[in-house]
């Protein structure tokens, strides 16, 4: 594994003013902070909390990846284990980034929150800091938006008008079924953390409902091999996002719901259904009591379906085109099909106790007084770079391609905007030159 140049700065002392500041310190702020070290190019990353801190902080304790470990790579490090094929837990992924934070020393100012970002009087960016109660600022010449694709967890306006008997928490808050109070659960979306969380409380055997929406599937294993590992062979994660089927739209795709847990399986939602889930189409209002659906179920489980049965086809299609010899091919067909498509659910008479909302996040970039958005606050990007010079991003979902929002792609995103910011400084003239130490 490549060990990245250190760069000699104390890491708690913000300065008053430096060439680049990256905000955010997970994984995709830090792979950039690596190729900025790399180039020798002086910066900062500021984190509100820790390094890192959400995998640990946000994610469930039975959490899995979705992703083959081999997915795995970051600046100068990838998953070297036993098990490239497998799929690490959460705490396992918590010390596989610890480990990458061994191999270099990226400049991370700790507990700092940037309140707000301007553009400078002389040209650059003025960033705003809090720390334990003071406000200082900051002056920089390029700035990198790490804070996550989207920040805000999303519940519905209606929630408030629910009996306030029932717990409601967003999926970010789930950590095990004993967490929550004795009764059934209703998990509202079924993108990958929803399907998952019902599975994690459906296997705990906890009464469980779940209200889906238009999320896909994808098989686990196909033909001898993880669907995924088929899908990057093919070049899928590869793919300009711009160029994808359904062009830059595809950036507002659900991730398909599959899970790595015991070993990986697929998710199927009608075999839950079988073992007594609860299953509805997507929740549109409430009040008290009593929620309401679109009456949305069949044609939701039966779109998922395709889906998964239309990658299977792509692979096939993939294999004979190469002349692979696998296993013969094979479609899903459906164990269960809903009578009806529910319209109404009483929680009460249901034994509901508790709502787990997982039906996303949405952007908040009120702090960046930047023209660099859309009507929907989405960052307006190429490759993580926007029409305001000297501002980027870096860790969106679909910012490049599909690999851009996993581990898949954050090396290759982060080494393409460190070196549009070399290039740059090179263009005005300057230096983000810093002495590189041993």
């Amino acid at each position: 594994m490549t060990t990245a140049a250190r760069l000699e700065r104390d890491p708690q002392q913000p300065p008053e003013r430096t060439p680049v500041a990256i905000i955010g310190g997970g994984q995709a702020g830090l792979s950039v902070s690596w190729h900025l070290a790399d180039r020798g190019i002086d910066h900062v990353v500021i984190e509100a909390q820790t390094p890192m801190h959400q995998w640990a902080d946000t994610r469930w304790d039975n959490f899995t990846l979705v992703t083959p470990n081999w997915h795995c790579r970051l600046p100068g490090y990838a998953y070297d284990g036993v098990d490239p094929d497998g799929f690490m837990t959460r705490d396992e992924v918590v010390d596989w980034l610890a480990g990458w934070l061994e191999t270099f020393s990226p400049p991370v100012i700790t507990h700092t929150r940037v309140t707000r970002l301007a553009h400078g009087s002389d040209g650059g960016f003025e960033l705003t800091l809090e720390s334990d109660g003071e406000t200082t600022t900051m002056s920089c010449d390029e700035v990198v938006i790490a804070t996550g694709g989207y920040p805000i967890p999303v519940v519905p306006p209606f929630a408030g008008s629910l009996d306030p008997a029932v717990h409601q928490m967003h999926s970010e808050e789930y950590r095990n079924a004993d967490d929550l109070p004795p009764g059934a659960v209703l998990v509202v979306g079924s993108g990958q953390s929803g399907a998952q969380i019902a599975e994690d409380l459906h296997l705990e055997g906890r009464a469980v409902h779940l209200a889906i929406g238009n999320a896909p599937r994808v098989a686990r294993f196909y033909r001898g091999r993880d669907a995924m590992t088929w899908l990057a062979d093919m070049g899928l994660y590869d793919v300009p996002a711009r160029q994808y089927p359904g062009g830059a739209a595809a950036r507002e795709k659900t991730n398909h719901y599959v899970t790595g847990r015991d070993g990986g399986r697929d998710v199927d939602l009608r075999a839950f259904a079988l073992e007594g889930m609860g299953l509805y189409g997507t929740l549109v209002d409430g009040q008290g009591t009593t929620l309401r659906f679109a009456p949305t179920l069949t044609a939701s489980l039966d779109a998922a379906d395709a889906v998964y049965n239309s990658i299977c086809r792509d692979i096939d299609a993939h294999i004979d085109r190469a002349g692979i010899d696998a296993p013969p091919p094979s479609r899903y067909t459906p164990v269960w099909e809903p009578d009806t498509d529910p319209t109404e659910l009483d929680l009460a008479a249901a034994g509901v106790t508790t709502i787990i909302w997982a039906i996303g996040y949405r952007p908040d970039y009120r702090w960046i007084e930047a023209s660099a958005f859309d009507g929907g606050g989405r960052p307006m990007q190429t490759r993580g770079i926007t029409a305001v010079d000297g501002l980027s991003f870096i860790g969106l979902p679909w910012m490049h391609t599909w690999g851009s929002g996993r581990f898949l792609g954050i090396d290759r995103d982060a080494g393409h905007v460190a070196d549009v910011i070399a290039d740059r400084a090179g263009n005005r003239g300057g230096s983000l030159r810093l002495a590189v130490g041993p």
